[in-house]
């Protein structure tokens, strides 16, 4: 997976010759360009950690539905010429949709017919075949395609680092969204039952939660939330029918910040992209694609449970 906020220079990597000025001004560029990154790897990794928290389901189709968000919106934008104030909730609405339906429809009855929760991950292995399918079958899939961006890529510079406008809205967006998201999470009744259905998902239910609309609206929320992430980073990347790849990133997020943690989520997703951006500029991009899977390892030897989770406990299945 290619760094995407890496500024248009060629690989300067580290040498033992290199002096502290030039060290610093990499220094300053991988922290600006890491937490561009970072920013979507922790929004997807929001996206997974809250289905998990609540669910104890992993969804490994978390970088289909990212990837049919953007290609929705490029069809709508560009493709129907649309205007961009409809495309945008157009876009949140049909992944908040596809996400709650899916959770109603196809969940549902798998959890009804099979207890095991290994049948529910197998389900969103299949809904990211499905979504991966029907984006090939349209024809959109089969030639990479790019976003126009609708913020300016005038290039500033940030101390000695280098950005651009449009890594600003990346980033200004994403954390507003974050922000949001945890207010919601934590100070309205909406908030307060999903938090309730994850700790306990029957004692939730004694005191009037309705489960299956707060699954369908957590469900819901994921897909909006890899709908952004995908509005936001597309106009920066190439979008093909394997852009959903970049899941594993937020996989790596989720991991280091811990998996059953939400502030763990981003935090972990700040951690990959500046990590990857510093071995990219620091060592060689060739490397970058170590970068993420290096911290998994890593932070297993060292603390299991991620930065954020708490003690590790044994289920029996």
């Amino acid at each position: 997976m290619a760094v995407f906020a890496l500024p248009p220079f060629p690989d300067l990597s580290i040498g033992p010759d290199m002096d502290l000025q030039l060290a610093l001004i990499f220094l300053q560029q991988g922290i600006a360009s890491g937490l561009v990154s970072g920013s979507v790897y922790a929004l997807l990794a929001l996206a997974i950690v809250v289905i998990f928290k609540t669910s104890d389901v992993p969804n490994f189709a978390q970088g289909e539905v990212f990837m049919a968000a953007g290609y929705v919106a490029l069809y709508l934008f560009v493709f129907q010429k649309m205007p961009i104030w409809v495309v945008l909730p157009a876009t949140l609405v049909v992944a908040f949709l596809a996400m709650a339906l899916f959770r109603r429809f196809v969940l549902d009855q798998v959890a009804k017919s099979a207890k095991d929760l290994v049948y529910l991950v197998i389900a969103t292995l299949g809904l990211s075949y499905v979504l991966k399918g029907l984006v090939r079958r349209t024809g959109f899939g089969d030639t990479p395609r790019s976003f126009p961006a609708l913020v300016p890529t005038d290039s500033i510079m940030i101390g000695q680092a280098s950005v651009t406008m449009l890594d600003l809205a990346i980033f200004g967006t994403a954390v507003t969204v974050m922000a949001a998201f945890f207010w919601m999470f934590n100070y309205t009744k909406t908030g307060r039952a999903m938090r309730a259905v994850g700790m306990n998902p029957k004692a939730a239910q004694l005191v009037g939660v309705d489960l299956r609309r707060c699954h369908m609206l957590i469900w819901g929320l994921s897909g909006v939330i890899s709908a952004i992430a995908a509005l936001l980073i597309s106009p920066k990347i190439l979008m093909t029918a394997d852009m959903g790849s970049i899941v594993m990133l937020a996989f790596a997020a989720a991991i280091v910040g811990g998996f059953s943690s939400l502030p763990g989520a981003v935090v972990g997703g700040f951690v990959i992209g500046i990590v990857e951006n510093m071995v990219g500029l620091f060592i060689s991009s060739r490397a970058i694609v170590l970068a993420p899977f290096l911290a998994i390892l890593i932070v297993l030897v060292l603390r299991p449970q991620g930065l954020f989770g708490g003690k590790l406990t044994i289920k029996k299945v």
